[in-house]
């Protein structure tokens, strides 16, 4: 069974969520900002969009810093949910917020979309790549504040990056280097109080599946809970609301 670490977007939203000392390290680590203020983070954050069926997008994790820098957040297991086009939708989204009526569109602040992709996105083994837009004909950078940046979550070297990836590798607060993000993964792994907070992005998962319409048996979709969120049995259970006769059923089939 897989045990959940920081590449799993519901305990890296939870962990993350409202805890601006874990942010400001990981930003200021990303960043190479020793000086980066936030002020406010939030975890599973709804953006929606303004056309009538347009296309809405929760980001993991929305950072806004003292000067007023918008910084989207984003864990991601595969490279179809690390598209270059998904930063780009990202940014708009993040940039079609900004400015109030009457507002100058130099007063629009920057703007960052950080992809911590588990695997190299680049195969260069760097352990950060920066986006930025430039003017082609003369080779010169387009500072117009929008930055989209990718972090390679396999990246393994001794210096500050290379450990800030190594605590969202691990599965074990005790493993983890930095106190913010150790303390988090505590809480909301190995304490009573922090499972059971957890229990609503489980739920939450059977209901998208259930609302795609996928045809699975309730062994499967037990199968992919305990899986995809690293939970025990019990708690897949309760994710799917599964009680009396059916549950014992199911308990002695698993066993």
């Amino acid at each position: 069974m897989s045990v959940p670490n920081l590449f799993d977007n519901a305990l890296m939203q939870k962990v993350f969520d409202r805890n601006i000392a874990a942010t400001e390290y990981l930003l200021r680590t990303i960043l190479k900002r020793k000086d980066l203020k936030v002020i406010e983070v939030k975890g599973q954050y709804d953006m929606q969009s303004p056309l009538i069926k347009g296309r809405n997008v929760t980001l993991d994790i929305l950072a806004e810093t003292k000067r007023g820098k918008q910084i989207n957040i984003e864990v991601q297991q595969d490279s179809e949910g690390s598209h270059f086009r998904r930063a780009r939708f990202h940014s708009s989204m993040l940039d079609s917020r900004m400015l109030k009526e009457g507002q100058k569109f130099k007063e629009l602040k920057d703007s960052y979309v950080i992809f911590i992709y588990r695997r190299d996105k680049f195969r260069k083994g760097l352990p950060v790549y920066h986006v930025t837009r430039c003017v082609k004909e003369i080779n010169k950078e387009f500072r117009d504040g929008s930055n989209i940046i990718y972090v390679n979550g396999a990246y393994e070297g001794d210096d500050e990056v290379g450990n800030l990836l190594h605590d969202f590798r691990c599965k074990e607060s005790k493993d983890v280097y930095n106190r913010n993000l150790a303390e988090g993964i505590r809480h909301f792994k190995e304490s009573e109080e922090g499972r059971k907070d957890m229990r609503d992005p489980l739920k939450e998962l059977a209901k998208e599946a259930e609302e795609r319409g996928e045809k699975k048996t309730r062994i499967l979709d037990i199968k992919n809970i305990m899986k995809n969120m690293g939970c025990t049995l019990e708690q897949a259970l309760d994710a799917l609301e599964i009680e009396g006769k059916e549950r014992t059923a199911i308990i002695c089939k698993m066993k």
